[in-house]
């Protein structure tokens, strides 16, 4: 640089540098750094940073896989954080927290969602499950992925990539079979971030990975999503019990307010009378995506238009779990100003409780197959 242009640079004030710099290309890469150790027995973990050129940026620990932010484009090409997560190690693994069922942006597994009475029967063996308070699984036991650290190697480049390994031994939250388990995660260069979800198994078992982010375009942590307006690629859902289980039933959305088949806005469907919405105080169900399962599709477009930003969920799952953020327990939670319906949940899965509904897609995995799922978070500016 010339010595002129160096003393004019000195000479800018420290806003206008600032706001250079905000302007300045973005670079592609995967950065690492040290994120503390676990608060229930002193693992160590780490966090990851994904850029992509565009500006994009997603961090990601080891620890259960979390996506603890997303900073995705929006109105004016302003960049914020859409979805909901906390600052510290120690927040997602404080005793509140897991009394409180926390699972912001985890990956759950073996087994996501819930089955009814924790057991389940493989080639006439009964296996039983780690049982929760009331006698079902719920989203693979209390030291399930979302407790676990994950063996962590990276990938640099223009999309940048995460790769997250686990073995789950035979037995372990009573699952039979000890399962290998790869979740990559990607960044691409168009905005859009991949979670290959890749398992082989040396033991009949059963296997349902998902991610479990929270989503609020608006980034206001406090604001609920009751103006944003979403839109469902499925014309059926599966009713659930009082235990939020599936009944068995696949309904037809048409003319109840379950029906997202065209975009409309969540504030009124969330008050519905609806028994199934009214109990539940909003959306917890798991929605029949159309088309052919194993074939990357959309799910879901969620919109806000004041912020400017879009999100379309795309995967080969069968089944997308519709949470509308009913409740907020953990108190980390509530310290950042979450409120009951400030974000929502697009939990690509395979059905909740399938191994007791033959008429469900099945969740067996056997030896010399492999589990493999897709499933693409696309964000967009709204022009």
């Amino acid at each position: 640089m010339a010595d002129g242009n160096y003393k004019r640079m000195r000479l800018m004030p420290i806003a206008v540098l600032a706001f250079l710099a905000s302007y300045a290309p973005a670079h592609a890469a995967i950065t690492t750094q040290d994120w503390g150790i676990t608060a229930d027995d002193h693992r160590p973990a780490n966090l990851y940073t994904l850029t992509n050129a565009a500006g994009m940026e997603v961090r990601i620990s080891n620890y259960g896989g979390v996506i603890v932010s997303i900073k995705a484009p929006g109105k004016g090409g302003a960049f914020a954080n859409v979805v909901q997560g906390f600052d510290t190690l120690s927040d997602y693994t404080s005793q509140d927290y897991m009394r409180a069922n926390g699972h912001y942006g985890s990956i759950i597994g073996r087994f996501a969602n819930r089955i009814k009475g924790a057991k389940v029967t493989l080639d006439g063996k009964t296996y039983a499950l780690d049982a929760d308070k009331n006698g079902d699984l719920d989203q693979g036991g209390v030291m399930a992925y979302f407790r676990q650290v994950f063996t962590a190697t990276t990938k640099d480049g223009a999309e940048p990539q995460l790769i997250l390994k686990r073995t789950d031994p035979d037995g372990f939250m009573g699952f039979p079979g000890t399962v290998e388990v790869t979740v990559t995660y990607t960044l691409t260069r168009n905005n859009r971030l991949r979670i290959d979800y890749r398992a082989t198994t040396d033991k009949k078992t059963i296997i349902n990975l998902i991610n479990h982010s929270y989503f609020s375009l608006s980034a206001n942590p406090s604001a609920t999503i009751d103006n944003e307006t979403l839109q469902l690629f499925a014309h059926h859902y599966t009713p659930i019990d009082a235990g939020s289980i599936p009944t068995g039933e696949i309904r037809d959305v048409k003319g109840t307010d379950f029906d997202f088949t065209t975009p409309a806005a969540l504030g009124p469907r969330l008050s519905s009378s609806d028994p199934q919405i009214a109990a539940k105080k909003g959306i917890d169900h798991n929605f029949v995506i159309d088309g052919v399962p194993g074939k990357l599709r959309i799910a879901a477009r969620l919109r806000d238009v004041e912020a400017g930003r879009q999100l379309e969920v795309w995967t080969t799952q069968p089944g997308v779990q519709v949470y509308s953020e009913n409740s907020v327990r953990p108190q980390v939670a509530h310290a950042r100003g979450y409120v009951p319906h400030s974000a929502i949940s697009f939990q690509t899965q395979h059905y909740p409780d399938s191994p007791n509904h033959p008429n469900f897609p099945s969740t067996e995995l056997v030896p010399g197959k492999v589990f493999h799922e897709v499933t693409e978070f696309r964000f967009s500016a709204l022009k």
